[in-house]
Order: C-alpha cells, then sequence, then structure tokens
C-alpha cells in the first residue's frame, strides 16, 4: 500500500482504503479499480491523494490466483452503467404486462360482481417475485394507448408501495396487503364517465367534484370485498389526504391517515407525475422527488418521502441518463444531502448538476 497524489494517478490502479469528500460522503469504496472519469471526479472534489496498492502487492495477489478471469468479471462488475440483460428481467417485463392486461380488463367488470381478489392477487405475487427486475427510476412501462395509463399507474403503484413498506418497519406479512393498497387505490375511477376521466382540458367545478369522488366510490366498491385488511379500503378512501388537513375527502390530518394510505399518497403522485398521459407528458422523475421532498414539509409523510428519495437515488450509481439539455450521460456520484442532482460523466466532462440548477436529469435510459 501506497500513498500517492491525485495528479499523478493512473486509471487501472485499485484503491485499497475508502475515499471520502470533504463533507464525510463516500465517494469511492476501496477495492474500487479506477477509470478515467474516476481521476477526473477525484480532481473536482480536490482530493489530494488516495491509497493504492503498490508494484509488488499487485504481483503477489496475481501470482496467488489461479487465473486473471476472477478479475475480470470483477472489473466487469463494478464499471458502471455496464449491466447485462438476464432472464429475471426479461420475466418482471412479461410479468407486468400480464397484471396490466389482467386489471384492465377486471376493473371495468367490478360493478355489481364479486371482486376476484384472489385472482388478482396471485397475479401479483407472480410480479413481486420478479421485483428484483424493478428500478423505480428507471422503469418506464410501454403504453400505445394513453388511456391504460390508470391500468398502469395502479401496478406500479402497487410494485413501488410494495417497496416503501419493505423499507418500513411495516411487517412482512403485510407487504402484500401494502401492494394491494397500491393496485387497487383509484378503482373507484370505473364509476367516473369516461368523458371527465379522460378528458384532455381542464375539468369543470362540477366534473372535478365527480372525479374527487373516487376516492369514496373506490371504499364503496372495495367494502365488500374478502381477504382485503381495513388499511386497503382506506388507502382508496385517504390517498388524496393530506398531512396538514389540506385533501379530500374528508381534510383529514397526519394522525388520522393510515399508513397505508400515506404510502400510497407518495406512490400515487409519484408515478402520476412520471408517466406519459395523452394530454401531459411525463415529468423527470429526479424533479418529481424534488417535488415530492418539498410537498414532505407538511402535506406528505417525510419519513416516506426520505426513504423513497434514498433508496431509488442510491440504486441509480452508475445508470445511464439524458439531461435537459439533450446530453447523454452516466451518474457517478450523488450527495447524500442533495442525492437527486448528482454528479454526471458525459462525454469525459464531470457535470455537477447541485451547481448547475438549470440542469437536470430529464430521462432514465
Amino acid at each position: 500500500m501506497v500513498s500517492i497524489a491525485v495528479s499523478e494517478l493512473e486509471a487501472g490502479k485499485k484503491i485499497v482504503a475508502n475515499v471520502f469528500t470533504s463533507r464525510g460522503n463516500l465517494l469511492f469504496q476501496k477495492g474500487r479499480v479506477l477509470f478515467p472519469r474516476d481521476l477526473e471526479i477525484l480532481r473536482a472534489f480536490m482530493i489530494e491523494e488516495v491509497e493504492i496498492q503498490d508494484t509488488a502487492e499487485e504481483k503477489e495477489k496475481a501470482a496467488s490466483k489461479p487465473s486473471g478471469k476472477e478479475d475480470a468479471a470483477q472489473s466487469q462488475s463494478t464499471e458502471p452503467g455496464r449491466t447485462q440483460p438476464n432472464r429475471k428481467e426479461r420475466s418482471f417485463i412479461e410479468e407486468y404486462e400480464q397484471t396490466v392486461a389482467l386489471i384492465k380488463t377486471g376493473f371495468p367488470s367490478v360493478l355489481g360482481m364479486e371482486i376476484p381478489i384472489f385472482q388478482w392477487r396471485a397475479q401479483l405475487e407472480k410480479l413481486i417475485e420478479q421485483i428484483q427486475g424493478y428500478r423505480i427510476l428507471g422503469f418506464t412501462p410501454r403504453m400505445p394507448d394513453k388511456h391504460d395509463y390508470v391500468y398502469h399507474q395502479a401496478v406500479l403503484c402497487a410494485l413501488t408501495s410494495y417497496m416503501l413498506a419493505r423499507w418500513m418497519d411495516i411487517p412482512q406479512k403485510n407487504w402484500i396487503q401494502v401492494a394491494l393498497a397500491g393496485l387497487l387505490h383509484d378503482i373507484g375511477k370505473v364509476k367516473v364517465p369516461p368523458a371527465i376521466l379522460h378528458k384532455p382540458e381542464p375539468l369543470t367545478a362540477d366534473e372535478k367534484m365527480e372525479m374527487n369522488n373516487h376516492t369514496t366510490y373506490g371504499y364503496q366498491i372495495l367494502k365488500n370485498a374478502t381477504a382485503l385488511q381495513e388499511g386497503v379500503l382506506l388507502a382508496a378512501l385517504q390517498h388524496h389526504e393530506r398531512i396538514d388537513g389540506s385533501g379530500y375527502p374528508f381534510k383529514l390530518t397526519g394522525e388520522k391517515l393510515h399508513v397505508y394510505s400515506k404510502i400510497v399518497a407518495v406512490a400515487d403522485i409519484f408515478h402520476a407525475m412520471t408517466l406519459d398521459r395523452r394530454y401531459r407528458g411525463a415529468t423527470s422523475p429526479y424533479l418529481v422527488l424534488e417535488q415530492l421532498q418539498q410537498d414532505s414539509f407538511g402535506r406528505l409523510d417525510p419519513a416516506i418521502v426520505r426513504l423513497l428519495i434514498q433508496h431509488t437515488t442510491q440504486l441509480s450509481l452508475g445508470t445511464r441518463v439524458k439531461l435537459s439539455n439533450r446530453r447523454m450521460g452516466e451518474i457517478v456520484y450523488a450527495d447524500a444531502h442533495q442525492p437527486t442532482r448528482p454528479i454526471v460523466s458525459s462525454n469525459g466532462e464531470i457535470i455537477n448538476l447541485i451547481q448547475n440548477r438549470n440542469l437536470f436529469i430529464m430521462e432514465v435510459l
């Protein structure tokens, strides 16, 4: 092990001690093989020197290994942005589309009929088995018919609500119920006239009142269903309520809201803004996370919003992105205090989105 000045550092060297920024945030973990763009990042953070393996140690380690295959595999797996398609990811897409198709045919038929909760739950469980193929910030569903938005949002809310439940202190036995709360939260929209539901222009006061009724419609539809916890019904009723009492239908405040409702409220807003609709384009997921963070000061549960931002931005390191100026790049670092504004490497240039406030990540590729 030897200390070397960053100004003299070459690509291909392996660091043997964690590298931290001046604010104490982890920049690179020990064991990382440095790429050319990593050297630019070290200089951008004004890191003066790092600990690396010297030649003797490298030779000794190389001699003790039966072959170089392990190193090649490790190098390939640790290089940011390089992902390999696998069968689980393909299976996730297949199960996702199957779930959307099932909900699309099932939701409109619930009026006056017994709700097939067990059938929907069984398919949802199949989808959740493949949830490792789901990236909240990076998954964009195929939606040729924009009228299918409500069904895609239902399935995406189910997945995101399930993930939030896992990250919270909710017992594992209830995770599927939280997912069902996300899946069924907008089921009351089946009673809203299509002319209102799909209207591209702003709604009139009467039309908006009818649209808002979907929360009570949903509760009424679900109250006679079997195998659903009370929290699932309350999520349908309360997902537009807000912590400060500014929501609807009853203007309830935070302490009166069920935790499932608070989870679904966050997932609902996120996917409502990031999905492409017939009358409104999709918004950058990073801008949506920033909006959610602002809304957490009084309107949304701040702990739930914080978990969503923390986990999704950590998972996105190394992801290819398109910036608002149309440039392509790769996320190489995210500040723990401002994770929605990471550092992006684009054609050898390091772009710090904290400093460049006019730029933002428009699309996750």
